[in-house]
């Protein structure tokens, strides 16, 4: 089966990245494994520039679809699926806004939000190209969304592969727990077609029967399947398998389902099976450290003194329920990391005490990096900051650096290519995309795995 590759919300290119095991400058010259054969990305929020969808362009060139015509920065929602180039394996990061780590499970929409409703441009895909493979990356939280019906937005993904003829196995993934530089848990689905050989395969090697499934399932889920295969887990001591069946219709579906998804599933035929697992790693570990600026390093990633602490270094708390801190005290690193008390009001006039504990000030080098998000480099608890190594002082992320944690080459998101003119991508934007981005280093993992199977496939 040829490697051809439909990429959506492609960011800056992630997925094909890690395909193609692009890590350094000269691997964007190497002939590709991976054909990606039309890619889409278009972010809604930018009025005047795309500069995710430009970098890639830069790198990787653009596609016309069947008519000639370069969509690769349309809406998805407004692109003829009918006009796309056939591709067999389908890949994408859906939006996940609505769901994501930066907002409370219980104001997110799901997929009544804004950016939720992209799903049906996947499913409509699905019904028109009809790829025998899918991979598909989103937040953790997707598996509990929303947080009043809990289980029903994937619930309802689960039942349009069904629909479609699809089987489906997911994995919760920490990037750190098998190695990587950043501790970052999303969630991976792979589908594909019953009709393929793959599907046939993986039956028969597990001995597939009616009156087997539960073990035959389980056998998937910690042996046999794509999950299994690229990252090795073992079954939580005393974890049970959940079994759950779709109702027939998505509407039903999304009106009435719920689930306790695990970290680990399967669903075939409508029925989900779902366990809880942990992770098979004793390999090296990639840290902070390893992934930092050994040599000099600009000065605007600098943190001046006084922006730095307001009081001696050792405080790391504050107190506020008496009296608030001068405004300049307060729009320090040490406030704005360090523990807190401060009143509050309610929208009901009921006042409160407002806490919040303390987190590390300086992030540690021999530790993999905290989950970056697309504040990374603002005035926000979130944002990392390190003890420069060549000088001893304190410092933000360099844009480089905000790469190597993501896997990708470094000085990838450099350049763009803006009405056939490179130009140079701000900084803010820089780490926006990496916030934005998934760990390219497990696709780099998952693609032995996808080359096997397409080598079985006629």
């Amino acid at each position: 089966m040829q490697k051809t590759v439909c990429e959506l919300f492609a960011g800056v290119g992630g997925f094909r990245c890690g395909l193609n095991n692009i890590k350094t400058a000269e691997d964007y010259n190497k002939k590709e494994k991976w054909d990606t054969v039309w890619f889409s990305q278009w972010e809604p929020a930018e009025k005047s520039t795309q500069y995710a969808h430009d970098c890639y362009v830069y790198r990787f060139g653009t596609r016309l679809d069947n008519n000639g015509e370069d969509t690769t920065n349309y809406n998805i929602e407004d692109v003829d699926k009918t006009a796309l180039p056939d591709f067999n394996l389908l890949v994408g990061g859906f939006p996940c806004q609505d769901y994501s780590v930066a907002s409370s499970l219980a104001t997110s929409k799901g997929l009544e939000g804004k950016k939720g409703i992209l799903w049906w441009s996947i499913r409509e895909i699905l019904e028109v190209k009809k790829p025998p493979f899918v991979l598909l990356e989103n937040v953790d939280r997707l598996l509990k969304s929303p947080a009043k019906q809990r289980g029903r937005d994937f619930g309802v993904i689960l039942a349009c592969f069904r629909d479609e003829g699809y089987t489906v196995e997911w994995r919760v993934i920490n990037a750190a727990e098998y190695g990587y530089q950043q501790r970052r848990r999303r969630t991976f689905i792979f589908a594909y077609k019953n009709t393929t050989n793959y599907a046939d395969s993986i039956l028969k090697s597990i001995g597939y029967t009616d009156t087997s499934k539960e073990e035959c399932m389980e056998s998937i889920i910690l042996n046999e399947g794509f999950f299994a295969k690229a990252f090795p887990v073992n079954k939580v001591e005393a974890a049970k398998m959940k079994i759950k069946e779709l109702p027939s219709e998505v509407g039903e579906v999304s009106d009435t389902f719920q689930c306790a998804f695990e970290n680990t599933g399967i669903m075939k035929d409508g029925i989900i099976y779902t366990m809880k697992t942990v992770p098979n790693y004793s390999g090296e570990q990639i840290t902070l450290g390893d992934v930092m600026e050994i040599g000099e390093v600009d000065e605007q990633y600098f943190i001046p003194e006084e922006k730095l602490y307001y009081t001696d270094p050792s405080v790391t708390h504050s107190d506020e329920t008496e009296q608030r801190l001068p405004k300049e005290d307060r729009q320090t690193w040490q406030y704005l990391k360090g523990a807190k008390k401060l009143l509050r009001t309610s929208s009901t006039g009921h006042e409160y005490v407002f806490s919040e504990g303390a987190i590390s000030m300086i992030d540690q080098e021999d530790k993999p990096a905290r989950t970056m998000l697309t504040s990374e480099g603002g005035f926000s608890r979130t944002t990392h900051i390190v003890k420069d190594k060549m000088t001893g002082r304190i410092r933000l992320l360099t844009a480089s650096e905000t790469e190597r944690i993501q896997g990708f080459p470094t000085d990838h998101t450099k350049y763009c290519l803006i009405k056939g003119e490179t130009v140079e991508m701000p900084l803010r934007k820089r780490r926006f995309m990496m916030g934005n981005a998934l760990v390219v280093n497990l696709i780099q993992q998952m693609e032995e795995e996808l080359s096997r199977i397409f080598e079985q496939e006629d």
